[in-house]
């Protein structure tokens, strides 16, 4: 955690970077309304960091935020950018922010978004505080991100319609999540939707142990089954899943890929409370000279993470629900 002279902030930007999640909106509403009930200015930028980079940005007020809290997307965009990856590049977005009069920046992403945030205050000595807003869960130090829950449930009836066609049809079904490097999705989604066995980077795959888990349930006269998994290191390992089944077992398997639908849709309840309290915390952390850190969650707390801390290694799943997607898999 660093500090700065928050007497002198007048004008806050705020950003959204890397991928999509279900509630940015709400988080960006908090902010801009938090920002103006203490007498900021907002100016929001967009399309993350190319957004800054190429010197995009609007005014945002009250009236920019109306109705938006329900809405999945971002209205700010979001993305990445390669020139920010570069020394040169990222010294044009700071003289960008400087420009344009900003004293502090809110980045609402995960943690590619929080690296290039932590550099920007290496670097240049531009306040950053982060908000974990990503999908996948995975930002070491909070419980849960902006975003995880809508994707869940989205999953999850997916799985439950696609569990329909598969016991009236008597069929076996691989159903995949995102979730390159991280299977928090896939866990959750996989325990909720009942799924026979769940595929996660974090765990690792014993083909033998599904098939056995599959024959046991139609030595039991059951018809059906589920399988969940995450996408890996590319969509598509499904159909990988499935052949191995099929040479292996003589077992033919259906594969639904629910790809980028997870992204979209109207937030949960609990995304648009977790994204309002979070985007609240951060003007506020801001406003108290603090930055370099991220807003987390732990428990029913919000808590703040230096960026160094959220970001020297991944977040895995903890092994305790890996054990009851196996105990409730027999």
């Amino acid at each position: 955690m660093a500090s700065f002279n928050a007497l002198v902030m007048k004008r806050l930007g705020v950003y959204c970077s890397g991928g999509d999640a279900p509630g940015m909106n709400a988080a960006i509403r908090a902010v801009v309304r938090t920002a103006i009930v203490n007498k900021l200015e907002v100016v929001g930028f967009v399309g993350g960091y190319s957004g800054i980079h190429d010197n995009k940005h609007l005014s945002l007020d009250l009236r920019s935020v109306a109705n938006i809290i329900q809405r999945g997307g971002s209205i700010l965009k979001a993305g990445r950018s390669p020139e920010f990856m570069q020394a040169e590049g990222r010294k044009k977005a700071a003289d960008n922010i400087k420009a344009n009069g900003i004293d502090a920046l809110v980045c609402i992403g995960g943690d590619g978004s929080f690296t290039g945030a932590h550099t920007l205050w290496n670097e240049h000595k531009i306040p950053v505080v982060g908000v974990p807003g990503t999908i996948d869960n995975d930002i070491l130090g909070s419980d849960d991100t902006i975003g995880f829950d809508t994707a869940v449930n989205t999953a999850l009836d997916a799985i439950d319609r696609i569990r329909d066609t598969a016991a009236s049809h008597d069929r076996l079904f691989i159903v995949e999540v995102m979730g390159r490097d991280s299977g928090f999705i896939a866990i959750a989604a996989g325990v909720a939707g009942g799924a026979e066995d769940i595929f996660i980077p974090e765990h690792p795959f014993q083909l033998e142990k599904t098939i056995e888990i599959i024959k046991r349930g139609m030595a039991r006269g059951k018809t059906s089954s589920i399988l969940v998994t995450a996408e890996g290191q590319k969509p598509g390992r499904a159909y990988d899943l499935a052949e191995a089944i099929r040479k292996h077992a003589g077992l033919q398997a259906k594969v639904c890929i629910l790809g980028h639908i997870q992204r979209g849709g109207s937030p949960t309840a609990n995304d648009r409370i977790l994204a309002s309290r979070m985007g609240m915390t951060a003007v506020q952390l801001l406003l108290n000279g603090s930055c370099d850190i991220m807003v987390g969650s732990q428990g029913e707390s919000l808590v703040m993470i230096g960026f160094a801390d959220a970001l020297k290694s991944k977040k895995q799943v903890n092994q305790p629900l890996i054990e009851l997607a196996q105990v409730l898999s027999n």
